[in-house]
Protein backbone atom coordinates (compact mmCIF):
# COMPACT_ATOMS: atom_id res chain seq x y z
CA UNK A 1 0.00 0.00 0.00
CA UNK A 2 1.59 3.61 -0.81
CA UNK A 3 2.58 5.52 1.93
CA UNK A 4 -0.15 8.28 2.72
CA UNK A 5 0.37 12.10 1.33
CA UNK A 6 0.75 14.06 4.40
CA UNK A 7 -1.78 16.91 4.79
CA UNK A 8 -0.58 20.08 3.41
CA UNK A 9 0.90 22.17 5.87
CA UNK A 10 -1.11 24.93 7.07
CA UNK A 11 -0.23 28.45 6.60
CA UNK A 12 2.33 29.91 9.54
CA UNK A 13 0.67 32.49 11.05
CA UNK A 14 2.43 35.81 10.87
CA UNK A 15 4.91 37.07 13.81
CA UNK A 16 4.35 40.31 15.39
CA UNK A 17 7.77 40.67 14.94
CA UNK A 18 7.41 40.10 11.04
CA UNK A 19 4.19 42.15 10.75
CA UNK A 20 6.26 45.23 12.36
CA UNK A 21 9.28 44.58 10.24
CA UNK A 22 7.19 44.30 7.02
CA UNK A 23 5.24 47.44 8.22
CA UNK A 24 8.93 49.44 8.72
CA UNK A 25 9.66 48.75 5.22
CA UNK A 26 7.43 49.87 3.61
CA UNK A 27 7.00 53.15 5.59
CA UNK A 28 10.26 53.66 4.86
CA UNK A 29 9.94 52.97 1.33
CA UNK A 30 6.94 55.58 1.33
CA UNK A 31 8.91 57.85 3.15
CA UNK A 32 12.16 57.33 1.02
CA UNK A 33 9.71 58.43 -2.17
CA UNK A 34 8.17 61.47 -0.61
CA UNK A 35 11.62 62.70 0.14
CA UNK A 36 13.06 62.11 -3.73
CA UNK A 37 10.28 62.98 -5.18
CA UNK A 38 9.46 66.62 -3.10
CA UNK A 39 13.74 66.99 -3.35
CA UNK A 40 13.50 66.55 -6.98
CA UNK A 41 10.29 69.21 -7.72
CA UNK A 42 12.18 71.40 -5.19
CA UNK A 43 9.95 75.08 -4.60
CA UNK A 44 6.92 75.37 -2.96
CA UNK A 45 6.52 71.51 -2.85
CA UNK A 46 9.63 70.90 -1.17
CA UNK A 47 9.25 73.85 1.43
CA UNK A 48 5.43 73.03 2.25
CA UNK A 49 6.50 69.18 3.11
CA UNK A 50 9.52 70.58 5.20
CA UNK A 51 7.19 72.81 6.92
CA UNK A 52 4.96 69.97 7.75
CA UNK A 53 7.89 67.72 8.98
CA UNK A 54 8.88 70.91 11.29
CA UNK A 55 5.39 70.92 12.90
CA UNK A 56 5.03 66.99 13.34
CA UNK A 57 8.37 67.56 15.29
CA UNK A 58 7.38 70.87 17.13
CA UNK A 59 4.09 68.53 18.18
CA UNK A 60 6.44 65.47 19.22
CA UNK A 61 8.47 67.66 20.94
CA UNK A 62 6.07 69.26 23.37
CA UNK A 63 4.49 65.64 23.71
CA UNK A 64 8.09 64.22 24.79
CA UNK A 65 9.26 67.13 27.42
CA UNK A 66 5.52 66.99 28.85
CA UNK A 67 5.18 71.03 27.91
CA UNK A 68 2.17 71.96 30.74
CA UNK A 69 0.10 73.22 29.54
CA UNK A 70 0.94 72.06 25.96
CA UNK A 71 -2.04 73.88 23.73
CA UNK A 72 -0.54 77.38 24.16
CA UNK A 73 3.21 77.11 23.34
CA UNK A 74 2.35 74.23 20.80
CA UNK A 75 0.50 76.60 19.13
CA UNK A 76 3.02 79.62 19.77
CA UNK A 77 5.77 77.26 18.03
CA UNK A 78 3.38 76.58 14.57
CA UNK A 79 2.92 79.81 14.25
CA UNK A 80 6.65 80.74 14.78
CA UNK A 81 6.93 78.08 11.99
CA UNK A 82 5.06 79.29 9.86
CA UNK A 83 6.74 82.18 10.21
CA UNK A 84 10.08 81.13 9.16
CA UNK A 85 7.80 79.19 6.10
CA UNK A 86 6.96 82.23 4.66
CA UNK A 87 10.46 83.94 5.29
CA UNK A 88 12.24 80.88 3.49
CA UNK A 89 9.85 81.99 0.56
CA UNK A 90 10.65 85.10 0.44
CA UNK A 91 14.49 84.08 0.42
CA UNK A 92 14.49 86.13 3.61
CA UNK A 93 16.55 83.68 5.83
CA UNK A 94 17.34 86.54 8.50
CA UNK A 95 13.37 86.93 8.88
CA UNK A 96 13.66 83.16 9.28
CA UNK A 97 15.75 82.98 12.78
CA UNK A 98 13.68 86.50 13.92
CA UNK A 99 10.34 84.30 13.74
CA UNK A 100 12.45 81.44 15.75
CA UNK A 101 13.75 83.48 18.44
CA UNK A 102 10.65 85.11 19.27
CA UNK A 103 8.38 81.95 19.10
CA UNK A 104 11.03 80.25 20.87
CA UNK A 105 10.70 83.05 23.76
CA UNK A 106 6.95 83.41 23.80
CA UNK A 107 6.89 79.72 23.86
CA UNK A 108 9.19 79.26 26.80
CA UNK A 109 7.12 81.74 28.56
CA UNK A 110 4.07 80.09 28.21
CA UNK A 111 5.26 76.66 29.65
CA UNK A 112 5.79 76.43 33.08
CA UNK A 113 7.48 74.16 34.45
CA UNK A 114 9.52 72.71 31.03
CA UNK A 115 10.65 76.53 29.83
CA UNK A 116 13.92 75.67 28.48
CA UNK A 117 12.73 72.58 26.75
CA UNK A 118 9.78 74.42 25.07
CA UNK A 119 12.49 77.09 24.23
CA UNK A 120 15.02 74.61 22.72
CA UNK A 121 11.93 72.82 20.83
CA UNK A 122 11.13 75.23 18.90
CA UNK A 123 14.88 75.90 17.45
CA UNK A 124 15.02 72.07 17.38
CA UNK A 125 11.75 72.13 14.56
CA UNK A 126 13.62 75.49 13.23
CA UNK A 127 16.71 72.90 12.10
CA UNK A 128 14.12 70.70 10.41
CA UNK A 129 12.96 73.32 8.36
CA UNK A 130 15.37 76.14 7.47
CA UNK A 131 18.80 74.40 6.54
CA UNK A 132 17.30 71.29 4.03
CA UNK A 133 14.80 74.41 2.46
CA UNK A 134 18.35 76.78 2.14
CA UNK A 135 20.70 74.06 1.02
CA UNK A 136 17.78 73.30 -2.23
CA UNK A 137 16.90 76.81 -2.81
CA UNK A 138 20.60 77.24 -4.13
CA UNK A 139 19.72 77.41 -8.15
CA UNK A 140 22.64 75.19 -9.50
CA UNK A 141 23.56 72.78 -6.52
CA UNK A 142 20.62 72.69 -5.01
CA UNK A 143 19.24 69.50 -5.76
CA UNK A 144 22.62 67.61 -5.46
CA UNK A 145 23.25 69.11 -2.18
CA UNK A 146 20.20 67.42 -1.07
CA UNK A 147 20.26 64.27 -2.49
CA UNK A 148 23.72 63.89 -1.16
CA UNK A 149 22.66 64.56 2.33
CA UNK A 150 20.55 62.28 1.95
CA UNK A 151 22.60 59.37 0.43
CA UNK A 152 25.03 60.37 3.43
CA UNK A 153 22.94 59.96 5.41
CA UNK A 154 20.96 56.86 4.78
CA UNK A 155 23.76 54.80 3.86
CA UNK A 156 25.39 55.88 7.49
CA UNK A 157 21.81 54.74 9.20
CA UNK A 158 22.04 51.48 7.02
CA UNK A 159 25.21 50.71 7.18
CA UNK A 160 25.62 50.80 10.82
CA UNK A 161 22.42 49.04 11.43
CA UNK A 162 23.81 45.63 9.19
CA UNK A 163 27.62 46.42 10.66
CA UNK A 164 26.50 46.79 14.17
CA UNK A 165 24.57 43.22 14.18
CA UNK A 166 27.62 40.98 11.64
CA UNK A 167 29.90 42.38 13.79
CA UNK A 168 28.35 43.48 17.01
CA UNK A 169 31.57 44.39 20.26
CA UNK A 170 31.29 47.13 22.59
CA UNK A 171 28.59 49.35 22.81
CA UNK A 172 29.02 52.87 21.43
CA UNK A 173 27.02 54.66 24.12
CA UNK A 174 25.47 51.90 26.32
CA UNK A 175 23.39 53.87 28.61
CA UNK A 176 21.76 55.88 26.13
CA UNK A 177 21.00 53.60 22.91
CA UNK A 178 22.20 49.79 24.41
CA UNK A 179 21.78 49.30 20.54
CA UNK A 180 24.30 51.07 19.03
CA UNK A 181 28.15 49.32 18.84
CA UNK A 182 31.63 50.95 17.63
CA UNK A 183 31.73 48.62 14.93
CA UNK A 184 28.34 49.91 13.61
CA UNK A 185 29.44 53.46 13.82
CA UNK A 186 32.99 52.58 12.19
CA UNK A 187 31.08 50.98 8.99
CA UNK A 188 27.99 53.53 8.95
CA UNK A 189 30.73 56.08 8.76
CA UNK A 190 32.59 54.22 5.68
CA UNK A 191 29.27 53.84 3.89
CA UNK A 192 28.37 57.44 4.07
CA UNK A 193 31.74 58.85 2.80
CA UNK A 194 31.38 55.94 -0.04
CA UNK A 195 27.58 57.29 -0.83
CA UNK A 196 29.01 60.78 -0.44
CA UNK A 197 31.79 60.30 -2.95
CA UNK A 198 29.43 58.11 -4.77
CA UNK A 199 26.75 61.20 -5.75
CA UNK A 200 30.07 63.91 -6.05
CA UNK A 201 31.12 61.81 -8.99
CA UNK A 202 27.70 60.81 -10.52
CA UNK A 203 27.19 64.32 -10.78
CA UNK A 204 29.78 65.45 -12.74
CA UNK A 205 31.18 67.32 -9.66
CA UNK A 206 34.97 67.18 -9.73
CA UNK A 207 36.15 64.82 -6.91
CA UNK A 208 38.41 66.08 -4.40
CA UNK A 209 39.63 64.12 -1.00
CA UNK A 210 38.45 66.62 0.89
CA UNK A 211 34.99 65.76 0.17
CA UNK A 212 35.86 62.41 2.43
CA UNK A 213 36.47 64.60 4.86
CA UNK A 214 32.97 67.00 4.69
CA UNK A 215 31.07 63.48 4.63
CA UNK A 216 32.75 62.26 7.56
CA UNK A 217 31.72 65.59 9.68
CA UNK A 218 28.26 64.99 8.15
CA UNK A 219 28.04 61.23 9.24
CA UNK A 220 29.35 61.92 12.57
CA UNK A 221 26.47 65.10 13.04
CA UNK A 222 24.43 62.80 11.99
CA UNK A 223 25.21 59.69 14.64
CA UNK A 224 25.59 62.54 17.32
CA UNK A 225 21.85 63.65 16.49
CA UNK A 226 20.51 60.29 17.03
CA UNK A 227 22.32 60.16 20.50
CA UNK A 228 20.84 63.20 21.64
CA UNK A 229 17.29 62.47 20.47
CA UNK A 230 17.86 58.85 22.43
CA UNK A 231 19.07 60.59 25.26
CA UNK A 232 16.34 63.33 25.22
CA UNK A 233 13.84 60.04 25.59
CA UNK A 234 15.49 58.50 27.94
CA UNK A 235 15.66 61.43 30.10
CA UNK A 236 11.65 61.69 30.15
CA UNK A 237 11.08 57.84 30.05
CA UNK A 238 9.52 58.06 26.79
CA UNK A 239 10.08 54.60 23.68
CA UNK A 240 8.84 56.86 20.84
CA UNK A 241 8.59 60.13 19.86
CA UNK A 242 5.20 59.71 18.54
CA UNK A 243 2.88 57.09 16.36
CA UNK A 244 3.13 59.16 12.99
CA UNK A 245 4.71 57.21 11.23
CA UNK A 246 3.46 52.69 11.11
CA UNK A 247 6.68 50.73 12.09
CA UNK A 248 9.07 53.90 13.17
CA UNK A 249 7.42 55.80 15.45
CA UNK A 250 6.94 59.91 15.08
CA UNK A 251 8.76 62.20 12.76
CA UNK A 252 11.62 62.90 15.69
CA UNK A 253 12.58 59.20 15.23
CA UNK A 254 12.88 59.19 11.87
CA UNK A 255 15.28 62.51 10.92
CA UNK A 256 16.61 63.17 14.57
CA UNK A 257 20.08 62.14 12.40
CA UNK A 258 19.47 64.09 8.89
CA UNK A 259 18.10 66.68 11.57
CA UNK A 260 22.30 67.42 12.76
CA UNK A 261 23.16 66.71 9.59
CA UNK A 262 21.40 69.24 7.46
CA UNK A 263 22.65 71.69 10.37
CA UNK A 264 26.24 71.20 10.17
CA UNK A 265 25.40 70.85 6.38
CA UNK A 266 24.55 73.85 5.98
CA UNK A 267 27.18 75.55 8.00
CA UNK A 268 29.60 74.09 6.08
CA UNK A 269 27.84 75.72 2.75
CA UNK A 270 26.96 79.40 4.10
CA UNK A 271 31.35 79.64 5.46
CA UNK A 272 32.17 78.83 1.96
CA UNK A 273 29.21 79.78 -0.41
CA UNK A 274 27.57 82.27 1.46
CA UNK A 275 23.43 82.52 1.80
CA UNK A 276 22.89 82.53 -1.76
CA UNK A 277 24.82 79.67 -2.78
CA UNK A 278 25.23 77.39 0.20
CA UNK A 279 24.85 74.08 -1.84
CA UNK A 280 27.86 75.04 -3.83
CA UNK A 281 29.90 76.26 -0.63
CA UNK A 282 29.32 72.67 0.78
CA UNK A 283 30.06 70.41 -2.69
CA UNK A 284 32.53 72.61 -5.20
CA UNK A 285 35.87 72.81 -3.21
Amino acid sequence: MADAIPPTEPDKPVTPASNNLRLRVISAVVLVALALGTAWLGGPVFLFAWTLAALAVWWEWTGVVGADPRALPAAVGAVAILGMAVALAMNAPAIALVCAVIGSGIAAASTYPRRGWALAGVFYAAAVLVPAVMLRNDAAFGLVAILWLFAVVWAEDTGAYFTGRAFGGPKLAARISPNKTWSGALGGTLAGMAAGSAVVLAAGIVWRPIHLLVAFVIVVAAQIGDLLESALKRHFGVKDAGTLIPGHGGMMDRIDGFLLAAVFALLIGLVRGGAETPAQGLLVW
